[in-house]
């Protein structure tokens, strides 16, 4: 006896047991989901209320049991990493759309940063991380992808490196803490302009 319920229909295919209620139990699928829905719900949390709010809030607004928060994120920073690792992606993934260039790449980057200041602020007040270095790195290398053609165009100042772009970034971005909501976009774009470099801020996903 196994405890491997098989489903007749199925012939030999295994079935995940049934939990006490009779609920399924859905397995990765379903833990894949309860990540998604911590992430999006620690956006929003975190950005009305600050990265001090209550982590227990951020399980009721995904409708997840903080047992499944801790599962997936144990400690508060596992948590703004994971976030963080979300927004590199997105912008891989813009790098590789057709006719992506430097000022679009740029304008994410800066979207994302007015979007999670809070995140922002609670980095720069831990220890330093291995992990946000390697997604410093990360965004370095696609940036990269996409100077020279911003260099023939103008696009930035001559003599512009991969990592003078990481550190405009930080520069752009550490200049919103403190600013309103309504006023991020305005001052990253006015920082942007006062260092020469070219930026498209896309509109906000909400």
């Amino acid at each position: 006896m196994t405890g491997v319920l098989r489903d007749p229909r199925r012939g030999d295919v295994p079935r995940i047991p049934a939990r006490r209620g009779g609920a399924p139990n859905l397995g990765p699928r379903a833990a894949a989901g309860s990540r998604a829905a911590l992430l999006a719900a620690a956006r929003e949390v975190f950005g009305s209320v600050g990265t001090s709010a209550p982590l227990s809030a951020v399980a009721k607004r995904a409708g997840v049991g903080q047992g499944s928060l801790y599962r997936h994120f144990p400690e508060r920073l596992d948590l703004v990493v994971a976030v963080f690792e979300e927004q590199v992606a997105a912008v891989e993934q813009l790098a590789a759309e057709p006719g992506a260039g430097l000022p679009d790449l740029l304008g994410l980057v800066t979207r994302h940063a007015v979007d999670s200041v809070g995140f922002v602020d609670l980095v720069r007040s831990e220890a330093p991380d291995g992990r946000l270095g390697a997604l410093g790195e990360r965004v370095a290398v696609v940036l990269g992808t996409r100077l020279e053609d911003a260099l023939t165009a103008g696009e930035v100042p001559l003599g512009t490196t991969p990592d003078d772009l990481l550190l405009a970034v930080s520069m752009v971005t550490g200049g919103l803490s403190g600013v309103g909501q309504a006023g991020r976009v305005r001052r990253a774009t006015r920082a942007w302009e006062l260092l020469g470099i070219a930026v498209r801020v896309p509109a906000s996903p909400a």
